[in-house]
């Protein structure tokens, strides 16, 4: 835990002159030890030059579900994933602690198309993997899922939580930078 907390008070420091960190927020203050329930599901669907390509996946929401995200799961579903919907663009942060298999990481840029992928994250590594830029949302594939069906950089995605509120009225939201460890 000690890492995390010091991780997060390093994210919150860097981010401090923007007004907002955030820090992950641990529902009961305890470390995972083991996987979190499968969390509610949304079709989730990119389109590439290879075709469309559709998933399941699990929408991770609260600060809790997202800072155990896949940890200790022993195996994500070639047509599943995780999505952390951010709200706003903002900087995504992610690492393999306590991932248990490897994963391709999908940064989803606020025009709904990919904009950067890690392919197969080494599990349990604790090396940084980042957004390098705002993400509308971080997607969590089975390692090799994304090379394999031909998903690249720029592949549009669709997803119900990724929709984009009208500007009419609204207000802009202020992005706040998250550090999610799977």
């Amino acid at each position: 835990m000690k890492n995390k907390q010091l991780f997060g008070l390093l994210m919150a420091a860097l981010v401090g002159s923007a007004g907002v960190a955030w820090v992950p927020a641990l529902a009961d203050d305890a470390e995972p030890t083991q996987a979190q329930p499968v969390l509610p599901k949304e079709p989730l669907s990119i389109v590439s030059a290879s075709g469309k390509h559709v998933f399941s996946v699990e929408l991770a929401k609260t600060p809790r579900e997202q800072q155990v995200g896949e940890m200790f799961r022993t195996q994500v579903p070639a047509d599943g994933g995780m999505l952390f919907p951010w709200g706003a663009p903002q900087q995504s942060d992610m690492w393999m602690e306590n991932t248990l298999v490897p994963l391709d990481i999908v940064f989803i840029g606020p025009d709904l198309r990919v904009q950067s992928i890690v392919e197969n994250a080494v599990p349990q590594s604790l090396a940084h993997i980042s957004s390098h830029g705002p993400a509308l949302a971080t997607l969590e594939l089975a390692g090799g899922v994304t090379a394999k069906l031909g998903i690249m950089v720029g592949d549009k995605v669709e997803a119900a939580s990724l929709a984009l509120p009208t500007p009419a009225g609204s207000l802009p939201q202020t992005a706040q930078p998250t550090t999610k460890t799977p």
